[in-house]
């Protein structure tokens, strides 16, 4: 297939309505959301999409009722405990990197989220996985703002700017999908995605398959970009 992304961003929504369809409870649909990124990650090694960026954690989900937030936060210690000790050959193909306001999750976590990113990123590795944890996109602005002034810059232009985002140095996404038949962005990336190409799918995260995927691609191969022209 031509014209194929390198850079997918995914806005995995749908876990909650998911577990309610199912008579299960919300950890059990969390759950079964994170084990999603894993079939996502192989079908992007499928069709040689270089990078997959998902959004795992907003800055608004920390109003969510205590317990479920706890709960999150189990399932993401358990998750990571898994990346860091797997021997999994595909590991060594496969950077993990994580962006957000990290400092807010409790340090625990953030331990193991530094540890996460160390155990992935020597060698040579031709796919990686960005998470998105404590993340809001306008909160992704205020912080290079704020960035930017405390460095003494008196003047900013889009340049500098880019290079106090937390994603600095990444290509912006080439297609964004989200899914649960939801048609906006809710803040996932801003900035970085003026000339991104959307695609909405109905189907609920947990319940995003293969097919659906390729639709994403075939559609987004389809397309003309012009950015601009």
């Amino acid at each position: 297939m031509k014209d194929v992304p390198n850079h997918i961003a995914i806005v995995p929504d749908g876990n909650r309505r998911w577990s309610r369809k199912h008579k299960l409870t919300k950890h059990e649909g969390y759950a079964k959301g994170i084990q999603k990124i894993g079939d996502v990650l192989k079908w992007c090694k499928e069709f040689d999409v270089h990078m997959l960026t998902m959004w795992g954690f907003s800055t608004d989900n920390f109003k969510r009722d205590k317990d479920e937030v706890d709960d999150l936060f189990g399932l993401f210690k358990d998750n990571l405990k898994k990346a860091i000790d797997s021997d999994d050959r595909n590991k060594n193909e496969l950077r993990v990197r994580f962006f957000g306001r990290i400092h807010l999750f409790p340090k625990e976590i953030q331990y193991m989220i530094k540890k996460a990113e160390e155990v992935t990123s020597t060698g040579q590795r031709q796919y990686q996985l960005n998470l998105l944890l404590s993340y809001g996109g306008r909160e992704e602005i205020i912080d290079a703002i704020n960035e930017i002034l405390a460095s003494g810059t008196k003047k900013v232009d889009e340049e500098i700017l880019s290079n106090h985002m937390y994603t600095k140095g990444l290509p912006d996404p080439d297609l964004i999908i989200r899914t649960s038949g939801e048609q906006r962005l809710s803040g996932l990336m801003p900035w970085q995605s003026c000339y991104s190409e959307f695609y909405f799918a109905k189907k609920l995260w947990p319940d995003f398959s293969r097919r659906d995927f390729l639709g994403a691609i075939r559609e987004y191969s389809r397309r003309k970009r012009r950015f601009g022209k």
